[in-house]
């Protein structure tokens, strides 16, 4: 029964190709799902093999990536699995695949879509861009050769990082408390001319929202920043 469903691990185990991890060992960890999956088969239950051991495959799987994608764990509750398993195909999805951090609004339809805080949506994306070494050279300081682990010694301060990390929290706890007493449309235009890398035109959300340019215009003086 293992030897005629080994075509079904190789086929789950190519799906998790773009984790980085050698797929002989993806296959590997798949096989031993699919060994657990005959022992603990009863074919009085009315299920197909392939069936039950799909779900087995996949989570011996999912439990080896876990494991080795970096020293760090990088998930434990069944909403940060998820959050793993899905950010890479959701960023896809809306077009977020580009290097560094994910733009505000992509951040929020994600963390919609699986119902989970935006924070950790920025936590985990940053962790899937993978381990930096400390001894690789920081690419602000590429002529100098200075390594990530000088920029920790010469120029961090713990708590002066702290403070302002927890600053930062809180701005953006508070903005976002001032957005919710705003209507939809205006949350969309005051996002959309302030709160991106990439501020739309008012001829853009003009178009977008069925409204006047100088409409526009208008709700943003009204409710932006003064």
């Amino acid at each position: 029964m293992v030897t005629s469903h080994l075509r079904l691990v190789a086929k789950i185990a190519m799906r998790y190709r773009g984790y980085g991890l050698p797929i002989s060992d993806v296959v590997s960890e798949g096989n031993i799902g699919l060994m657990q999956a005959v022992k603990r088969f009863d074919p009085d239950r009315g299920f197909r093999l392939a069936t039950y051991a799909t779900w087995w495959i996949k989570a011996t799987i999912h439990e080896y990536i876990l494991r080795s994608w970096s020293i760090v764990r990088v998930a434990a509750s069944n909403s940060q699995k998820r959050l793993f398993f899905n950010l890479r195909r959701l960023k896809s999805k809306i077009g977020a695949l580009e290097e560094g951090d994910m733009l505000p609004e992509h951040v929020s339809s994600i963390a919609r879509r699986l119902d989970v805080p935006e924070r950790e949506v920025v936590d985990m994306d940053r962790r899937l861009q993978g381990d930096i070494s400390l001894n690789a050279t920081s690419p602000h300081n590429d002529d100098d050769g200075m390594e990530w682990q000088d920029r920790l010694t010469h120029d961090m301060d713990v708590e002066e990082s702290y403070a302002e990390r927890s600053d930062s929290a809180r701005r953006r706890q508070a903005l976002e408390q001032a957005l919710c007493g705003l209507s939809l449309r205006e949350q969309r235009i005051i996002r959309a001319r302030w709160l991106t890398d990439h501020p739309l035109i008012l001829d853009e959300l003009s178009a977008e929202m069925g409204i006047s340019r100088e409409r526009v215009r208008q709700i943003e003086e009204r409710e932006g920043p003064t």
